[in-house]
């Protein structure tokens, strides 16, 4: 997997929890240290306030309707553990 840069530190590309939750902690990390003006970090914590909604909303919708979830928010939460080979990579999971 390819390596980018996500605020000055290596991240795998892609949308996961784990990234969603790095660089939350970089915006807050370069508030304090006055790098981002707190109107920037408030747009970037709005879009991930909508992500982690919408993540929300697909497994409320999966378990009420008795569907499997979607693999795309299985590989959001677990991306690390299906990189490393730990964790099943399937189509759907219930």
């Amino acid at each position: 997997m390819q390596k980018g840069k996500l605020n000055n530190s290596s991240a795998p590309l892609g949308l996961t929890a784990r990234n969603l939750k790095q660089a939350l902690w970089q915006t807050l990390t370069d508030v304090r240290k006055r790098k981002m003006t707190p109107g920037s970090a408030d747009a970037i914590a709005s879009q991930a306030r909508e992500i982690l909604r919408t993540v929300k909303v697909q497994l409320a919708v999966a378990n009420q309707t008795s569907r499997t979830v979607p693999i795309e928010v299985v590989e959001f939460s677990e991306a690390e553990k299906m990189l490393s080979g730990n964790g099943r990579q399937s189509d759907n999971v219930r």
